[in-house]
């Protein structure tokens, strides 16, 4: 098994200047580090829960598919709810991202600055390349 390890980026990707990599890919598995509501320079956009959610949601989709990716190759999430009571509607929209079986997740609320109302990592593994 070819375990190598790579960091898939492409034009059109969020970037961060903080000090981490969108993401890292070991073999067929791909780890994606925490994405938000920015832009793709990544100046943080602030919007309603849902805004935030869907426009975090959809920066990890991009980061997954730089990997050869997409959502529903996603085997676990991590995310970041700043508050409490938006954790119904964070379920409703999850489950129109995410199919039965769900992912492996972890949700924790009151841990984001006042910035962010929202931020998603995850673990995806990818098909297998088929040889040329």
């Amino acid at each position: 098994m070819d375990l190598s390890v790579s960091y898939p980026r492409e034009p059109g990707t969020p970037v961060s200047h903080l000090p981490f990599s969108p993401c890292v890919k070991v073999g067929p598995l791909v780890f994606v580090s925490g994405q938000a509501s920015v832009d793709l320079t990544g100046k943080i956009v602030s919007d309603t829960f849902e805004g935030e959610f869907r426009r975090s949601v959809e920066n990890l989709r991009k980061v997954l598919q730089t990997a050869g990716a997409d959502l529903a190759q996603v085997v676990q999430t991590r995310n970041y709810v700043r508050d409490a009571d938006d954790l119904p509607t964070f379920n409703r929209l999850y489950r129109e991202y995410f199919a039965e079986p769900f992912p492996a997740r972890t949700t924790i609320t009151g841990c984001l600055s006042e910035a962010l109302r929202f931020e998603i990592e995850c673990v995806a593994v990818c098909a297998p390349q088929a040889a040329s």
